[in-house]
């Protein structure tokens, strides 16, 4: 499936590996579409609430504000994510592997509405390491949208210029190398999927 960026919010790959992961919905009515994109659009907004959406053996995330207070509230631009990742965390992130919210644009035109949020590796905001704390290094992104084309609701995960972290601090350099091939080569795709897929299940 053809990139969904109509927010503009997805970078040109430049170096490393492209990731693109998508999943969608049909509706038999525009009004139907439209009525469920604003569940979805909450639901990516919602970042705390997007392991319950992936489920078990995916990663759980807490935003963190630019003060590094943790808050329960829709994601904003200049926010953190706290990811915990299943095994073993950076120190540099104190357990946690981290990035911070560049970006959320909001489209729409005749008959399209879409969401994006573009985040990237980063420092751990609650400690002094001055070390990337993640996977992934720091010319990597991963970029969330949510479309509405008609009657077609598509959720799309792109990760952008993604490599292994290798500025990590010594403690964390295998643990960068092996983590960061290992999610360039299968993990992300597994867990973006997942949550691509919950971003858009129906209402019960």
């Amino acid at each position: 499936m053809e990139e969904k960026n109509q927010s503009g919010i997805i970078p040109e790959n430049y170096t490393g590996k492209i990731i693109d992961t998508t999943s969608f919905v049909d509706f038999e009515s525009t009004e139907d579409a439209k009525a469920f994109f604003e569940v979805v659009k909450q639901r990516l907004l919602d970042v705390n609430s997007w392991y319950s959406l992936s489920g078990t053996a995916t990663a759980e995330f807490q935003v963190v504000d630019n003060e590094g207070t943790e808050v329960n509230r829709p994601v904003q631009e200049g926010d953190f994510f706290k990811i915990d990742v299943p095994g073993p965390g950076p120190v540099a992130g104190d357990g946690y592997d981290w990035v911070r919210v560049e970006e959320i644009k909001s489209v729409a035109d005749a008959g399209m509405e879409s969401v994006g949020i573009r985040v990237r590796p980063t420092t751990n905001p609650q400690n002094n390491d001055d070390h990337i704390a993640h996977f992934y290094s720091e010319e990597s992104t991963s970029n969330f949208t949510v479309t509405r084309e008609g009657n077609r609701i598509t959720a799309g995960i792109y990760d952008r210029n993604t490599k292994p972290n290798h500025d990590s601090g010594l403690a964390d350099k295998a643990r960068d190398l092996v983590v960061g091939l290992g999610a360039v080569t299968g993990f992300s795709k597994f867990q973006w999927q997942k949550l691509a897929d919950g971003l858009l299940k129906k209402l019960v």
